[in-house]
């Protein structure tokens, strides 16, 4: 299902940021210990009255040193392609500005939802300035502060009465969906035709040629399947901090209604840094992966050169240990065939379930083999594990003190689940629970 997108648009010194911090209920920038996924984040998703949606933050872009108001305009249709409801922020210490007439005219030809936040209202004697902001021809300003967090939930009471139905964009419940992410030009759009024997989709060598994500829907032997097609993500300077922003978006939004998702690779060009930021986005959605690598006819081989490839993929890629490696050429269809059936394994693995018994007896075994840890003089304990959730699998373990429970040991349990179970193409979750 497609979550709902909300932008923020406004001039600089708003409190954008703020508020976009304030709404998705944590500060962005994340660093993990995984290796491979550390990352600045250029979205994030919020929640309010049980709708999650995606946000935003249109603050920080700069272009060169291209005047304010044309910095504004780019920002503004930027957030009107993307966005389902845009929330058009201002500053009420300042009162209506030149800048915000102006994107305000412009949001205003968009016919998008706009919700008017006037920022920094820190007590209640500066409500009564907030008048003049009708003046914008947007609609009731909501008076908020960023710093405090006043005002937010009425704000977001409004944005929310504006979202699409929830129902938009779904397709038959066993159609497999999955969705193509990658650098531009690694062959997405070719990869596309040629798992559909059709030119369905534009090709073409110029990066960004592919604008949105397109659905189509097909059949092989019995299976119903869901492809989406997105834009190329592409980290480049200032182009990486504007245009290319909404661009992940679109692949963000892929992935969210996808069951896999294929991380395309260029194999003539090798590994590149960005692909591990792409890469982090659908493992944290906690998708099913399996790792294209495309354009393999280009590349000049030995008997070990697809070792040598598929070694440093693991090496590269460490936090995705437990996704097939594809070697292709959509170009040529050279082994395109062994594609489905990897697509099809790490999806049923994606919605697998398994006996508690028989997980038990597996986790029981696990423990026989490698006992638990001491910590401090306390060893952890065990007591049974069960089944919780699906896509992905997700596996709580009571025990008698979850801090016992250390990466380590619940990395070999996931291992262990996986050579009992044949989980392939897909993240285990696993928690420690402290049993009552």
């Amino acid at each position: 299902m497609k979550k709902p997108v909300v932008a923020i648009v406004g001039r600089p010194n708003v409190g954008k940021s703020t508020i976009f911090n304030r709404i998705v209920g944590e500060r962005i920038s994340i660093v993990e210990d995984i290796p491979g996924v550390t990352r600045d984040r250029i979205y994030a998703e919020g929640e309010w009255l049980n709708r999650k949606f995606d946000v935003i933050d249109t603050g920080g872009i700069e272009i060169g040193d291209e005047p304010l108001l044309v910095q504004m305009r780019f920002q503004a249709e930027l957030a009107i392609e993307e966005a389902d409801v845009i929330i058009l922020m201002t500053n009420g210490r300042d009162g209506v500005t030149a800048a915000d007439e102006e994107v305000a005219k412009i949001l205003f030809k968009s016919k998008k939802p706009l919700v008017l936040a006037v920022n920094k209202v820190d007590n209640p004697d500066m409500r009564d300035n907030i008048y003049e902001y009708y003046s914008l021809g947007v609609g009731e300003p909501f008076p908020i502060s960023g710093a405090h967090g006043l005002g937010l939930g009425d704000l977001l009471d409004d944005v929310v009465k504006h979202f699409p139905p929830v129902s938009e964009y779904e397709h038959e419940d066993n159609a497999i969906k999955f969705c193509l992410i990658g650098r531009p030009n690694v062959g997405k759009s070719s990869l596309v035709n040629a798992i559909l024997g059709e030119e369905r989709v534009i090709v073409s060598d110029i990066e960004g040629t592919t604008r949105d994500a397109i659905d189509t829907s097909f059949k092989r032997e019995d299976r119903e399947f869901v492809i989406i097609d997105t834009a190329g993500m592409r980290k480049k300077g200032k182009v990486y901090e504007s245009t290319e922003k909404y661009s992940v978006m679109r692949a963000l939004k892929a992935i969210d209604r996808s069951d896999v998702v294929l991380l395309v690779l260029n194999g003539e060009e090798g590994i590149r840094e960005y692909d591990k930021r792409i890469a982090s986005y659908a493992h944290d959605a906690g998708r099913a992966i399996v790792i294209v690598v495309n354009k393999w006819d280009a590349v000049e081989k030995d008997d070990k050169t697809m070792k040598r490839f598929e070694e440093k993929i693991r090496v590269e890629f460490q936090f995705l240990d437990y996704a097939p490696i594809v070697f292709l050429s959509a170009l040529t269809k050279r082994r395109i065939h062994t594609l489905l059936p990897d697509i099809i394994s790490a999806c049923d693995s994606h919605e697998m379930r398994v006996q508690t018994n028989i997980l038990n007896d597996v986790i029981m075994d696990a423990v026989a083999v490698n006992p638990t840890p001491t910590h401090k003089m306390k060893r952890l304990k065990i007591y049974y594990a069960t089944q919780v959730a699906i896509k992905p699998p997700t596996f709580v373990v009571f025990v008698n003190d979850p801090e016992l429970l250390h990466f380590s040991y619940e990395r070999f349990l996931e291992n262990r689940i996986r050579d009992a179970f044949g989980f392939v193409g897909t993240p285990i979750k696993i928690i420690g629970r402290a049993r009552d």
